[in-house]
């Protein structure tokens, strides 16, 4: 094969009349990678993305191996153009509806995709890809930071945040996990419990560990002149200096036209949001329908993604092949032979 150059995010392939193996919603890590599974064992592929993926805010991917550091939007410019270098088409578009029509005369699956100009795509079986929504604590001056003063993933960040004065927005019990990993990365941690009442065996951690805590409510989150993160006003005025803010979002799928195909949800621990139900390999209650990355995984990192992608494009391989197994037993048997 010959070398891959990145592909710029507009370029857009044309996209298909007939009927395509898997249409793949979301071209994130996970959408990319379950498509060049499946171009790769010859499947027909179209991958439908919109271009707005969760990481791209961040500056860098950290965690995977043999791309530490690199851009998120890199990444995926070489994913997209790796998917072409097979014949696998990655088209702009965004999906407004798709529901599963009358199965084929064989009994082969029918998927339609309706696009928001109007356009409809035809697919044998679907692979989800579209991720999910961060919803940040309603404070002030907060979302304003996302991705750069304010972080979540001590996996993710919190090499790049060593050192630094680190404060916790607590939105729950489960905050004081956060809190230890960040601990372990700055001497200088302080929880803003905003109303959380932590057990004393936390409490007690919290003290042999020096990470301050501070009862006292939020009112906003201040920026310097330069824009940067300043740190937090407390409802008394007081302003409490931090270079970083570290929070845990609330998650919900991006199912956004995506409700007539009925995919049960269910709750993540700890009140943190909500997943698609997945069994082994991705697949969920709607037969031909999978699902891979942050939709199924929401603590899923790239590299995470991406495995569960390749996992999904194999078993949905699997899946094509065994359909296409039978039918061809049926018109054997249908000509005699």
């Amino acid at each position: 094969m010959s070398s891959i150059h990145p592909a710029t995010p507009d370029t857009a392939d044309t996209l298909p009349d007939e009927l395509v193996d898997v249409a793949v919603l979301g071209g994130g890590a996970a959408g990319l990678n379950a498509a060049l599974m499946l171009v790769r064992s010859r499947r027909s592929v179209l991958v439908l993305d919109t271009g707005d993926p969760r990481n791209a805010p961040a500056a860098g991917i950290h965690g995977l191996l043999g791309r530490e550091g690199m851009a998120p939007a890199e990444l995926l410019a070489r994913g997209r153009a790796e998917v072409r270098s097979y014949g696998g088409l990655v088209v702009g578009a965004r999906v407004v509806g798709a529901r599963a029509d009358r199965p084929a005369a064989d009994g082969d699956l029918r998927f339609t995709v309706d696009l928001a100009d109007g356009r409809v795509v035809t697919a044998r079986r679907l692979l989800l890809a579209t991720g999910v929504r961060d919803e940040l604590p309603a404070i002030p001056g907060l979302a304003e930071h996302w991705g750069s003063g304010l972080v979540h993933c001590p996996y993710c960040h919190g090499w790049e945040v060593r050192d630094q004065a680190i404060g916790v927005l607590a939105v729950g019990p489960a905050s004081a996990h956060q809190a230890l990993l960040f601990r372990q990365l700055s001497d200088d941690v302080t929880v803003f419990s905003r109303g959380t009442r932590f057990e004393e065996e936390t409490l007690e951690r919290f003290a042999a560990l020096g990470i301050t805590v501070i009862d006292g409510a939020v009112e906003r989150v201040e920026a310097a002149a330069d824009g940067s993160l300043a740190g937090v006003r407390l409802a008394d005025g007081t302003l409490v200096q931090r270079d970083v803010l570290a929070v845990a979002s609330r998650v919900h799928p991006r199912l956004d036209g995506l409700g007539d195909l009925g995919l049960p949800l269910e709750e993540l621990p700890g009140g943190f949001g909500e997943k698609v139900v997945t069994t082994m390999g991705g697949a969920t209650a709607v037969p031909g329908v999978w699902a891979a990355g942050n939709l199924a995984d929401p603590m899923a990192q790239v590299g995470a993604s991406a495995a569960a992608g390749a996992l999904a494009g194999a078993h949905l391989n699997a899946s094509l092949m065994s359909d296409d197994a039978d039918t061809a037993v049926a018109r054997r048997s249908a000509v005699g032979v």
